[in-house]
């Protein structure tokens, strides 16, 4: 089991290396998606990796491109990678459009906006304590937790703020120990208004649109930026500022779904979700979308139950569950369900009145335990 342990580091001014080593990797990344937009230009192919970080090494020797020493050679090589597996998804999606997402090449990134760069064996040594050494610097970090397993990479990373958080993704991590099984199995619909609707009805979760409810915050902190002049202190301050709600509300949204997902995966054994179409819901309503945050949640919730020995599991997207009667199974198009104030809805074969969302998490269960 793979795992990441994330610590924030010390304010310090030895962090003034690490902006530069995250800077110059930006320079890094830049001058490799040039190439690779020249290569892909006159071939309609991208570079092989390998022959580009041979290219990188050789650069180290010109005058011109000496402070590439500056950045730890892995680092170097984890850049080509990042920009390789680009491509590669890139390429897939142009040759088969059904892989899900959409893909678009790497493109060129502002370098005081580039965020972070990763070692893998070498660039660190782990000493006693808080304390790591990057370079021939040594660094201190906030140890919340002792780090468990074998580290296999190490990614420093700069946020907005300017704040460093230093990360170790961890091999053959054991995991916690489970959680007692309960015998329940539940489905859950999402909504737009309710967060989440179990089949059981016990479990109705409202949703908190903490972006919404900080909207007039971040328009005051926005309006306080527009009025600064460019390249001020004043406006980097404000920007500063912004940048400190925007991160507030990130946090407050990430509480809730990890809250909510630990107290599901206690009380459940199996966990049945339907499967979302986002980019089509973010296109029907919106900034809302976004501001729940289905994905992540859902993320959160795979890797609690792998933790704790629990199964989650989908429903493709194309299962109708709203539109399914529970009771008789009888499939309703007669009914206009993109309306979502239409609430509650009477089937026209066995004339039951159904909640919407319960009755769709219900059929979610149901095919969840169908396929599984």
């Amino acid at each position: 089991m793979r795992k990441s342990f994330k610590y924030k580091l010390y304010r310090s001014k030895k962090n003034r290396y690490l902006d530069r080593l995250i800077i110059f990797s930006g320079v890094i990344y830049n001058h490799c998606i040039a190439l690779h937009k020249r290569y892909f230009k006159l071939t309609g192919k991208y570079l092989n990796p390998n022959r580009l970080k041979t290219h990188l090494t050789k650069l180290k020797k010109i005058k011109k491109y000496e402070f590439y020493r500056f950045v730890p050679s892995q680092a170097i090589q984890d850049i080509v990678e990042r920009i390789d597996r680009g491509y590669k998804l890139f390429f897939k999606y142009q040759k088969d459009k059904s892989v899900g997402l959409r893909y678009s090449p790497p493109s060129f990134k502002k370098t005081r906006k580039y965020k972070s760069f990763t070692l893998k064996q070498a660039g660190y040594k782990l000493l006693d304590g808080n304390r790591i050494k990057i370079g021939d610097k040594m660094f201190k970090f906030s140890k919340s937790r002792d780090i468990i397993g074998a580290i296999k990479t190490v990614t420093i990373k700069r946020d907005a703020l300017g704040d460093f958080y230093i990360t170790f993704s961890c091999d053959n991590v054991e995991p916690q120990t489970i959680k007692p099984m309960t015998g329940k199995s539940a489905g859950f619909d999402f909504g737009l208004k309710t967060f989440l609707t179990c089949s059981d009805g016990i479990v109705e979760i409202n949703s908190p649109l903490v972006f919404t409810s900080g909207l007039k915050e971040i328009r005051r902190a926005n309006k306080a930026v527009s009025r600064k002049k460019i390249w001020s202190n004043s406006r980097r301050k404000a920007v500063v500022n912004l940048a400190r709600i925007h991160k507030l509300i990130t946090y407050k949204r990430r509480d809730f779904h990890f809250k909510l997902a630990n107290k599901l995966v206690c009380d459940y054994d199996y966990l049945f979700f339907e499967d979302l179409n986002i980019s089509a819901m973010k296109k029907l309503w919106g900034r809302k979308v976004s501001d729940l945050g289905f994905s992540d949640f859902l993320n959160i919730v795979g890797h609690k139950c792998s933790e704790y020995g629990k199964k989650m599991s989908t429903v493709d997207r194309f299962f109708p569950s709203t539109k399914t009667c529970n009771m008789c199974k009888n499939v309703n198009k007669s009914m206009g369900f993109k309306d979502l104030s239409n609430r509650e809805w009477i089937c026209p074969s066995c004339g039951v009145l159904l909640h919407r969302d319960r009755n769709a998490a219900r059929n979610i269960l149901e095919e969840g335990i169908r396929r599984l």
